[in-house]
């Protein structure tokens, strides 16, 4: 099994623990809308704060790896529950969403070195109002 549906298989499972082991030390998180963040603290701070505002499940899963196993993508549907209000978003109300997604990564030494997340916002924050 890839070291990509490692990760997404701990993600849909809410274990971010199993996430973070799949990571390097200095592991570049790119936020979608957001700024980069790097080292495996600031991701773990990024997860704990999605944990209390989201509740999502990642299905409709395509994974590419290239042949020499440095660079990945994945499609998905991100189907979720907002939980709380998150900061500048529209207020949290239990309200459910669907949204197309991909990630692209960068894998160095059997690690997730890099993590981009793309997803449209506007859509999300339609879909949520």
């Amino acid at each position: 099994m890839s070291i990509i549906q490692t990760y997404f298989d701990a993600f849909n499972a809410g274990d971010t623990n199993a996430m973070m082991d799949c990571l390097t030390a200095d592991v570049a998180h790119h936020v979608n809308e957001g700024k980069i963040r790097t080292g495996k603290a600031l991701f773990a701070e990024f997860n704990a704060h999605m944990s209390r505002c989201y509740r999502e499940t990642l299905t409709d899963m395509v994974v590419f790896v290239n042949l020499d196993e440095t660079r990945a993508a994945a499609e998905f549907i991100v189907n979720g529950t907002y939980l709380a209000t998150d900061e500048g978003l529209p207020e949290a109300k239990g309200q459910t969403y669907r949204l197309p997604a991909g990630s692209f990564f960068t894998l160095r030494d059997g690690r997730i070195a890099r993590v981009t997340t793309y997803y449209n916002l506007a859509d999300w924050i339609a879909q949520v109002s």
